[in-house]
């Protein structure tokens, strides 16, 4: 890769207006990270809202396929089936591709990286130019495990995860607060984003069942 240490980049946000999108922008500004441009990327819905970074305000563009010309760094965060039509088209461009979905996890020819644990697989960007990151119960505990790992030796990790609706975004955050003031006025509660009522529940299933019947 190269070094981008005293380069000001070009740097895509995709799923912007949603819930990590939008902390995505809080953590380039408040990082300092050297962006010369931003480019805030959505669906068509969200075209022309404008958000802000760095105190000016920032519109929104549709994503398209040609939407990476000139970027030099996008960071993915609008769902698996989002990333997998569009971080290819981005990486094509010549953009480095961040994916914060699932959707390249699993991908051999993609490094999954935790900074604390593998920096030294970023590397492995340059065969699809795309980074992946594990999701965020993953990331934090193999932060605390690794040191222990490379002490003693882990053999095996059973985890059970608890997830928020707002791993799911901020349309799940908007249905658990509308179902909570429907309940609370003893009123019907309305399912959109989830199959069952979200509100004073637990929903056993995130994402899709294995062959081992794990999700």
């Amino acid at each position: 890769m190269e070094d981008m240490s005293e380069k000001k980049l070009n740097v895509a946000v995709v799923g912007a207006t949603g819930a990590v999108g939008n902390q995505m922008i809080t953590c380039l500004e408040e990082r300092k990270f050297p962006v010369q441009s931003i480019t805030l990327l959505a669906s068509k819905r969200s075209q022309g809202r404008q958000l802000r970074f760095r105190g000016d305000r920032v519109t929104v563009k549709e994503l398209t396929a040609d939407s990476f010309r000139g970027i030099d760094i996008a960071l993915f965060s609008a769902g698996g089936g989002t990333s997998l039509k569009y971080a290819p088209a981005a990486a094509e461009a010549g953009c480095v591709v961040v994916d914060n979905s699932s959707a390249w996890r699993m991908d051999p020819e993609v490094p999954l990286v935790v900074p604390e644990v593998n920096p030294h697989a970023v590397v492995g960007y340059k065969h699809k130019g795309i980074i992946a990151n594990p999701n965020c119960s993953t990331i934090q505990m193999v932060v605390a495990l690794w040191p222990i790992h490379k002490r003693y030796g882990i053999k095996r990790i059973v985890v059970s995860t608890y997830q928020a609706v707002s791993g799911t975004g901020k349309k799940a955050i908007d249905e658990l607060f509308d179902q909570t003031r429907a309940m609370v006025n003893f009123l019907d509660c309305k399912t959109s984003v989830y199959p069952h009522r979200i509100a004073f529940n637990c929903l056993p299933h995130i994402d899709v069942f294995t062959e081992n019947g794990y999700t």
